[in-house]
């Protein structure tokens, strides 16, 4: 039982910055992993970042050293800091909740990014 609601995506010019989050409802918020994922049109979904309970993170190669994922179990909220936002960056991003046991998972309605000069 987890409902995800994401927030902070917007129009940014390239070069800038946006930093998305995504409140987690539930009582063991705690030991999902959580991640953020997007899609472009015409475009499959991809992952871009994730971070699990011990706080390990993964980033798409295409992101790596730009963003930043993290949490705060106490707030149960999930983070993405992205710097340096590029054109190719333009797509809907996705909160994204996985149990480790089985194959329950959820999603976020999404939050449009645009990255355009």
């Amino acid at each position: 039982q987890v409902q995800l609601v994401e927030s902070g995506g917007g129009l940014v010019r390239p070069g800038g910055s946006l930093r998305l989050s995504c409140a987690a409802s539930g009582s063991i918020f705690s030991i999902y992993t959580m991640g953020w994922f997007r899609q472009a049109p015409g475009k499959q979904r991809e992952s871009v970042a994730t971070i699990t309970s011990g706080g390990n993170t993964n980033y798409a190669d295409s992101v790596k050293g730009r963003f930043t994922i993290s949490r705060d179990n106490a707030k149960s909220t999930v983070n993405l800091q992205m710097n340096s936002l590029k054109p190719e960056d333009t797509a809907v991003y996705y909160c994204n909740a996985k149990f480790p046991f089985g194959t329950d998972q959820y999603w976020g309605q999404g939050t449009q990014v645009t990255v355009s000069s």
